[in-house]
């Protein structure tokens, strides 16, 4: 049964300046919250997430990381470049071959945070 528009508005209008004053004072700012928006829009994308998840175990080359994910080194590329610029990943060149890791364990965190509110 769907909620209808009034029954998630107030019956009254009565503005509570003490909530309104502890908001003003810890509301981060809006360069703040847009980078953190854009942070999470990375997350957004099921390719995205399937790399930090082979991620995880251990690092691993864009050829490997093509391989288990069966996609063409190229799409790979193009969203660890995308995680990169998002400093959820890092890279290393060794040789010929080019090494992605996580960035920290602050990323490991996030997503398994988000399962576990998922899994509720």
């Amino acid at each position: 049964m769907a909620e209808t528009k009034e029954s998630l508005c107030c019956d009254t209008e009565e503005i509570h300046e003490e909530l309104l004053k502890i908001v003003d004072e810890t509301m981060p700012d809006e360069t703040e919250l847009d980078s953190l928006a854009e942070l999470f829009k990375v997350f957004g994308d099921p390719t995205r997430i399937r790399i930090l998840f082979v991620l995880f175990e251990t690092e691993v080359c864009v050829c490997d990381l093509a391989r288990a994910l069966n996609m063409t080194q190229s799409a790979v590329s193009h969203q660890l470049r995308i995680l990169k610029q998002s400093r959820l990943v890092k890279n290393r060149r060794e040789g010929k071959s080019m090494f992605y890791s996580l960035a920290d364990d602050h990323v490991r965190t996030m997503i398994a945070q988000g399962r576990e509110h998922i899994l509720e």
